[in-house]
């Protein structure tokens, strides 16, 4: 049995020490937030109040007692899942993230998912067909990878496609207008679209989402295709992949080891640009009309509303953590090497 705990120690304990890394996040965003400029109480009173009024309304909003004691109280919050109301519309945070998060999600997401589709399939025909003109024009894009930003690409995205060609759907949002949204079961709009059958609502959410994950996935998979390029055509001339070939391994065995030994840089690569494409959505919604964290992360900063903004940067911290937690324990599933304690002779 202890053998067993002991061989599971190189997961396990990057999992116990998620906490002690958000509680790290918890205190950053806290003095952070405090740093902000202005007194939030003063902007919600107004010129004209009492001491008794600034008084409570400075308990309400935390803001009571020393920085130490304010820190403890917001942790406290926390663990009861507490993130305060929002200044700008008077409700729970937690709600607000609720009813905005997925769809934000599911614009990332989206956008992820694709990129590391892409960047998989195009690196295997620049590898394995060099002397292709795709593959030639393919290197000279991922050379270039983020030389142009993305809301460059999407503001010219929406003058070809929208304003020139008429191709691509108003930027007013994720549905068209006189299409009622479907039922909200998970949160995801096109998931709940698709789980409620609604082909309408769910082609409608899809003609929108085009543009905006097609900008991010021209923006953000470049770099991915430079490291597959590079780590497939490292694994390709290694003495295992000869080996394999002259062992009379099938293609698609040695393919799936090239490809095996070439993943650990391209997911941790991918891990990063989660939090690229968290920012990214944050322009993306502005841009194309999308009622997402985003422009509430906007709305709270323009509003001075500090609860909404720590609230905002502590969940995207630990989604983050998240990520990076699920990227390291696959790369150590697909290189035991990485494992703390593990000798090579032993993989």
């Amino acid at each position: 049995m202890r053998a067993w705990v002991v061989r599971q120690r190189w997961w396990a304990t990057r999992v116990a020490m998620l906490p002690a890394h958000l509680l790290v996040f918890v205190v950053l965003t806290f003095v952070l937030v405090r740093a902000m400029p202005g007194d939030p109480v003063l902007v919600l009173l107004g010129q004209n109040y009492t001491p008794q009024a600034y008084a409570a309304l400075q308990a309400d909003l935390g803001l009571a007692g020393s920085l130490p004691e304010q820190l403890v109280g917001y942790v406290v919050n926390l663990v009861q899942l507490d993130l305060g109301q929002s200044l700008m519309t008077g409700r729970e945070v937690v709600a607000e993230f609720a009813q905005r998060l997925p769809g934000t999600l599911e614009l990332a997401m989206c956008a992820l998912a694709i990129s590391a589709l892409v960047s998989c399939l195009v690196a295997y025909v620049v590898v394995l067909h060099p002397r292709n003109p795709v593959s030639a024009t393919v290197r000279a894009y991922a050379r270039a990878a983020g030389a142009i930003p993305e809301y460059v690409l999407a503001v010219a995205g929406l003058i070809v496609f929208y304003a020139a060609l008429g191709w691509a759907p108003a930027p007013v949002g994720r549905l068209d207008i006189q299409i009622l949204p479907p039922p909200r079961v998970t949160g995801f709009p096109l998931l709940d679209a698709v789980l409620a059958g609604n082909v309408e609502a769910a082609g409608s959410i899809v003609s929108h989402l085009v543009l905006p994950v097609g900008v991010m996935v021209l923006a953000q998979s470049a770099l991915l295709i430079k490291l597959w390029v590079a780590g497939l055509e490292d694994a390709i001339d290694d003495p295992v992949t000869r080996f394999r070939v002259a062992s009379g391994a099938s293609r698609a065995a040695v393919v799936l080891s090239v490809y095996r030994r070439a993943a650990p840089p391209v997911i941790t690569m991918t891990g990063t640009l989660f939090g690229y494409l968290i920012g990214g959505a944050v322009v993306m919604e502005g841009l194309f009309g999308f009622n997402g964290m985003g422009q509430y992360a906007v709305d709270a900063v323009n509003s001075g509303d500090f609860i909404a903004l720590q609230g905002f940067l502590l969940v995207v911290a630990a989604m983050s953590l998240v990520v990076f937690l699920v990227v390291d324990i696959v790369n150590m599933l697909l290189d035991p090497r990485r494992r703390p304690g593990v000798r090579v002779e032993e993989s």
